[in-house]
């Protein structure tokens, strides 16, 4: 029973001493916080009065800046206005300069303005008094002269017209004999100078080649048993044989040159061997077919040489070697497109063209013509379809197909090819031309020039190079010669085909008969 009063009364004297410890404990730490409240109230106060005094401190260093940066404006303000001023003033000066000078100016263009139209006025009553000296004039004119107004004016404009066709046609003249002085001294010296440095033999050929046999034997024995050789001969080359009764020599025909060159070359081995039959025949051809190709290879291969052209494919190579064998219009077509080389280079050089170009184009511009025979097609057009075969570039394309003028030339290369070609084809003894179409081109040319108003007369002359026409004195006039002769031209450009110039030549002359009695 003891013990446990002893512990309750432990246990109460422990919970008295925990509870007046808590508010000891309480006391102490109010009267530390109240401590340290007052010490932090006092800091703070004088916090803020430090803050107050550095304030009106710097309000008063802020204040004196505002005062001075106010004094410096206002001082900067009134020297900028002063300027001003100064400058508004120069200027007000010069405007009343000015007004001073407008109102001089003004004063003066008024006084002038009085001056004209008095002289205005004076002018119109001079022109009233000339209008009346006019018709006074001209009621004297007409009395004297005997024409009315509208006959004189009629009279005047014949006369104005007449003197208008004159003025006319020696302006013509003028210009005309100008130009052509200038075109032909230019194109003389190009030409000129093309020509003298391009020397070519031409031989003409037929389409026929002559074997010279060594006696008329020599014809049995080609013909053989039953013509049994003559028919080999025949089937084998493809040509045909012609022994008649001229002495001593056989015609091949045919249109292909190389076959014909072909069998020529047999016939004369088999001549010169001596022994002729089928077998033997058929041997001598394929040796004979060897050596044609193989010139035909040489010959276009020397024709670059020639020619100063290279790298063009050897299948044109050969075309052009198959040239040698081709003629037109007389002319061998191997030699013609050697000398349209020739002249085009030449010319390219003088005019400061593609030499290289031209000579190439020059040389294959009739490449068709070794193919025309063979295939459907002009040589213009079978020559352009095989140089774009062969990757010809697109100027030398362009130049054949242009060079007979079915397209228009777009290139010098193409122009410098069409008049090389012209020229080796137009220069005397180049070509032949049949009889019938020489004869209807002069009766063309005589036609036209008789197509036209006061032609009596005209006659083709110079083979073609000239039109001599006899006009009517009293219809044509010397100065409508110059025009007719123009106007002839024109129509023989556009309705004529040909190759150098045609001479226009105009005539008149008045003749007067009398008969003594």
């Amino acid at each position: 029973m003891s013990s446990v009063i002893v512990i309750i009364i432990a246990v109460a004297a422990a919970l008295i001493f925990g509870v007046v410890g808590f508010v000891l404990g309480n006391l102490y730490r109010k009267k530390t916080s109240e401590a340290k409240i007052g010490s932090a109230t006092e800091q703070a106060k004088k916090i803020v009065s430090d803050a107050i005094s550095q304030a009106e401190s710097k309000k008063k260093e802020a204040i004196l800046e505002a005062k001075d940066e106010i004094h410096k404006q206002r001082t900067e303000t009134e020297r900028e206005l002063r300027e001003r001023r100064t400058e508004v003033q120069r200027q007000e000066r010069r405007i009343i300069q000015k007004e001073e000078s407008l109102d001089k100016k003004t004063e003066n263009l008024e006084k002038k303005e009085e001056t004209l139209n008095r002289k205005i006025k004076e002018a119109d009553d001079r022109l009233v008094d000339i209008e009346n000296l006019k018709r006074e004039e001209f009621d004297k004119l007409e009395r004297i002269s005997g024409f009315t107004k509208e006959q004189a004016k009629d009279l005047l404009l014949q006369t104005l017209e007449a003197d208008l066709t004159h003025e006319k046609a020696v302006r013509i003249m003028d210009f005309t004999q100008k130009t052509k002085d200038e075109a032909d001294t230019l194109a003389r010296e190009i030409v000129a100078t093309a020509i003298q440095r391009c020397a070519a033999d031409h031989a003409a050929e037929a389409t026929v080649s002559v074997v010279t046999l060594p006696n008329d034997e020599m014809k049995g024995r080609i013909i053989g048993r039953e013509g049994r050789n003559i028919r080999t001969l025949e089937t084998i080359t493809g040509v045909d044989l012609i022994i008649d009764d001229t002495p001593e020599t056989i015609t091949v025909s045919s249109f292909d040159p190389v076959r014909r060159e072909i069998a020529r070359l047999t016939l004369e081995k088999l001549i010169s061997d001596g022994r002729i039959h089928p077998a033997r025949i058929e041997d001598v051809y394929e040796k004979a077919k060897r050596e044609v190709e193989n010139t035909i290879k040489q010959t276009g291969e020397r024709a670059l040489i020639d020619a100063g052209v290279a790298g063009i494919h050897p299948e044109l190579v050969k075309l052009l070697g198959k040239l040698k064998y081709r003629t037109s219009f007389g002319q061998n077509v191997l030699n013609h497109s050697l000398e349209v080389s020739y002249l085009a280079g030449l010319m390219a050089a003088e005019l400061g063209a593609d030499v290289k170009t031209a000579k190439r184009a020059g040389l294959l511009h009739d490449i068709g013509k070794a193919l025309d025979h063979e295939m459907d097609g002009s040589h213009i057009e079978l020559g352009v379809e095989w140089a774009k075969k062969y990757k010809e570039n697109e100027a030398v394309v362009h130049a054949i197909h242009a060079h007979h003028g079915d397209v228009e030339a777009r290139t010098i290369v193409a122009c410098l090819v069409q008049a090389a070609d012209a020229i080796s084809a137009a220069r005397p003894g180049a070509r032949r031309e049949n009889v019938q179409n020489y004869i209807k081109r002069l009766e063309k040319l005589e036609e036209i020039a008789t197509s036209f108003k006061g032609v009596e007369r005209s006659f083709a002359i110079q083979a073609g190079r000239e039109v001599r026409i006899m006009v009517k004195p009293e219809v044509i006039s010397d100065d409508r010669m110059t025009l007719l002769a123009r106007d002839v031209a024109q129509k023989i450009e556009q309705e004529l085909e040909y190759p150098g110039q045609i001479k226009v030549n105009i005539i008149r002359e008045s003749r007067a008969v009398g008969y003594a009695k």
